[in-house]
Formats: C-alpha cells, structure tokens, sequence
C-alpha cells in the first residue's frame, strides 16, 4: 500500500518543461538566466521527490488534480525563492543592532565615508600602487602609510600585512626561527577561531619559552630565562581577557631595560592597538601605540580593524633595522597587503592626523565615545518611527537603558551605558522575528531578551532606521515563508 502511495505521489510531480512553461517561471526567465532556472527547478523537483518517497501524501483527490496543483504551486514558490537566493550576493551589509561595536562576524570596524569614497577612487581606477611618480621608476606599497604610521607612532619604520596574526608570524619568523622567544606563561592567548599564540610562534619556527606563572611574571623570570639562543623578548597585551586580583605582569619598561642590558630586541603584540586615549569617555585604559615605542620596544604589532577604526590588516611599528629585516623575508610576499586595503589603511591614518576630527569620522570611535543623551535622541527617534510606520497594534515597544559592548577582543569585560528599543512582537515570537530579520533584503543583527528583540541604537546609524523599519514591517508580513527559504 505504501508503493501505491509513493507512486501516485510521485507521478504528480511536473517535469521540468512544465514547469518551465508556467507564467510565472517565464517571469523569472525574463529577468534572470535559463540555465540558472533550469538548474534550480531540478534542484527542487529532486528534493521533493525525496520528500515524497520519505512521506507520500495521502491524496483524498480522486484525479489527483488538486495535488498536482498544490504540488506544482510549491515547486514555482520554492524555485523563485532559490533563483533569488542563488543571485544575491552572499557577503552583503547588514544592520548592526546587536550593539556590539566591534562585531567579529559582522566584519569589525565600519569604514568612515572618506575612506569609503578613496576605496571607490582606488578601485575603480588604475593607481600608483608600486609606483614612484615623481622617479617614474617602481615604488613599494608599503610608502603609502609609512611617513603616516610614522608621524602618528614615533616609530622610526613600518610594515603592513593582511591581518595582525600575520605580523606576529613575520616578525617572528625573521626575529627568531630556529631560536628562543621569551614570553610570559600568563600572556599565551588564544585569538579568533581558535588560533593561538604558541601555535603561530611555532608556525613561524621560533621555540617557545615560557617564563613565570598564569598570574605572576617577574623581570628576574625574564632574566633567569636567558641563554645563548634566546633571540627575542616578547610581550603579549592580554587584549580579549583580564587576570584579576593575586597578579603582577612585568612593565615593557622593565622587559625594555633587561633587552638592553642583554643585547635582545624586544616585541610588543598589542593587539587591538589604539592611538587616542579614550578614558575620558568612560572607557578603560588601553596601551597607546605611541606609548610602547616611547617606552622603547624595538618591535609593536596590532590590527587595523578593531580599535583603530580601520580595513582588517596587520600593522608593525619599530625600530628600522628590524622592519628592513621584515622587508626582505620572503614570507612577505605571502602576507602583503592589497591596494584596497592600504587605500582605506591611510585614509583611515590621515584622520587621526586630526584627533578631534577622527572621533567623528571614524565609526568606531564615534560609536564608542557618544554620549548617553545620543544615544537617548537615537533611541526616541527611533521609537516615533516604528510607531508611525508600524504601529502599536502589531508591536509592543519601550525605550529602555542598557548595555552594549565593544566586542572584537578589544577590552574585555567592559560595559557601555546604552539605550534600547525593545520589540514585543503580538502575533509572532522573538525568536521567528529575529530570524525573519536576518532573512530580509536589508537583513539586522539583533538581541532577544525575555521574548522580545532588542535594538541596541548605538550601533545602528540613523541613515538605517528607514530600513530597519521596512525590515521589521517585512519580516511581521512575511516570517512564516523567510523562515523556510532561510533552510
């Protein structure tokens, strides 16, 4: 009875031509490929074959023309869905509620509109990447923010490769293969998607040497540590956590003092890396860039995308007999940077050449540094506008003080005065209008708390809120079916 069952089930399923030949389809054929179509018809016609051979419908239908129809309604939903999903771009902008400023998987720091509008000059153009223009001759890539990262560091050179795990493995690599690296036990991080220092350092063939305890690192470790094949004195800012309580971490100053008096370089992986003091804000105190090379490190890492503001890209500052070492290591060909990547690099420098105009221009410090009675404007304005748009019969809405984070492995544990817009949805729960969202033309990035969606406004920008409103109109609409094509 069962194989009866599949069969009748199975012989209402459309071929493709038929389905091709559905007004609807030829709509999507006009406006889209026919070997695209084609494809995804297959495609859905396959996996419902195998839905029907797993689950055969039990059809009240005499002649079988009210399944074939619902059948071949399914097939042309399914398959306008995919078409559409297969022809849009899979890394797309999204709304930012979440309120974590620098969101790893939403892609960290947002580009300031001068940066975006040099990327679009760069890249849409041929440029003097490797060029001289006053010699004529070829130039290297890494000029264009050398002189910058310069003036704003006090460093005496500079390097940039693609990210600042990279740094780390260059500097080492040509600091220190085949010898020792001190470090202390306490700083040995893991970083993002599980990669860890002492997997880079061995990646890079130097040999790790531990010193101290998880909490308590002394200069006399350091010392003590010391031999013929020690090359490097490294430290490592614990950027993404915090060791409280029975602690001592060893100052550069004194790391600096030791490498002296032995004849070692000494290396700083700050990590995030922040060039403006941010305390007034309320923010805690961070490692300056400028700070570690006063102090004297010979060598100091950090990234471009998180607390800088920046691309994502790993930047080296230090000493220049060190950096020219660097320069010639073959790796560096394997870690270089691209022209885009150092177009947004040194237009998000040049702001910092003003620090007064880069707290407004660049994102991130923006987003960090605004203030409470903003965020309260932001929240308000928002609230006026789900209100009028969508209204109280379909939405349950307050505005509510809250917390947001910095994210992005960057000051851990630290909290920033927010304000909120909550969202109690009446007809659907928090969970399938946080899906819905995701899944929108303009997808948004939220929190869900005691079932209701949270919109963090901090960072969301006020140029957004029309789209944000459209989104959470869409997704009250259209949930049920979002939640299906989402699979």
């Amino acid at each position: 009875m069962r194989e009866k069952l599949q069969d009748n089930s199975l012989r209402h399923l459309p071929a493709v031509d038929m389905v091709l030949r559905d007004d609807r389809i030829q709509t999507l054929l006009s406006r889209y490929a026919r070997v695209l179509v084609t494809e995804t018809i297959r495609e859905v016609l396959e996996r419902l074959r195998t839905e029907l051979v797993q689950a055969p419908i039990q059809s009240q239908d005499p002649d079988g023309t009210g399944e074939r129809r619902t059948i071949l309604n399914r097939v042309v939903d399914e398959v306008t869905i995919g078409v559409q999903q297969k022809t849009q771009f899979s890394l797309r902008p999204v709304i930012n509620a979440t309120g974590v400023v620098l969101h790893t998987n939403l892609g960290r720091a947002c580009l300031g509109e001068g940066t975006r509008a040099v990327l679009q000059q760069v890249g849409g153009n041929y440029s003097n990447l490797e060029l001289d223009l006053v010699t004529g001759e070829r130039g290297s890539r890494y000029a264009h923010t050398d002189w910058l990262l310069r003036q704003l560091t006090g460093a005496e050179a500079s390097l940039v490769v693609n990210n600042n795990a990279a740094a780390v493995l260059l500097a080492l690599n040509t600091l220190a293969r085949d010898r020792e690296v001190i470090v202390s036990r306490g700083q040995l991080v893991e970083i993002g998607g599980s990669f860890r220092v002492p997997e880079i350092m061995s990646q890079s063939g130097a040999v790790l040497r531990e010193v101290g305890t998880t909490n308590k690192t002394y200069r006399r470790d350091y010392a003590q540590a010391i031999n013929d094949r020690t090359a490097l004195l490294l430290k490592v800012h614990t950027s993404n956590y915090r060791i409280i309580g029975f602690t001592q971490e060893t100052a550069l100053e004194e790391i600096v003092s030791l490498g002296r008096e032995k004849g070692l370089p000494v290396m700083e992986d700050l990590g995030s890396g922040l060039l403006l003091d941010l305390q007034s804000w309320g923010l805690p105190a961070e490692p300056l860039i400028q700070d570690s090379i006063r102090a004297g490190a010979d060598i100091v890492t950090f990234s471009g995308d998180k607390l800088l503001g920046g691309p994502q890209a790993g930047i080296i500052v230090g000493k220049k007999q060190y950096l020219d070492q660097m320069k010639k290591n073959p790796l560096l060909r394997a870690l270089r940077i691209d022209k885009l990547t150092l177009a947004a690099l040194e237009a998000t420098l040049r702001e910092y050449l003003d620090p007064n105009r880069a707290l407004e221009t660049i994102p991130t410090l923006r987003m960090l540094t605004i203030s409470p009675e903003q965020l309260r404007q932001k929240a308000d304005q928002l609230l006026v506008r789900l209100r009028e748009l969508i209204g109280e019969e379909k939405l349950e809405l307050n505005v509510l003080p809250g917390q947001s984070v910095v994210g992005g492995g960057s000051m851990p544990g630290q909290e920033l005065p927010t304000w909120l817009v909550t969202v109690r949805a009446k007809a659907i729960s928090a969970a399938a209008l946080a899906k819905a969202l995701r899944c929108q033309p303009d997808p948004v990035l939220v929190r869900i708390h005691d079932e209701q969606v949270i919109l963090d406004v901090r960072t969301i920008n006020e140029t957004e809120y029309d789209r944000l409103v459209a989104a959470i109109a869409a997704s009250l609409e259209e949930g049920v079916n979002c939640g299906r094509s989402s699979n």
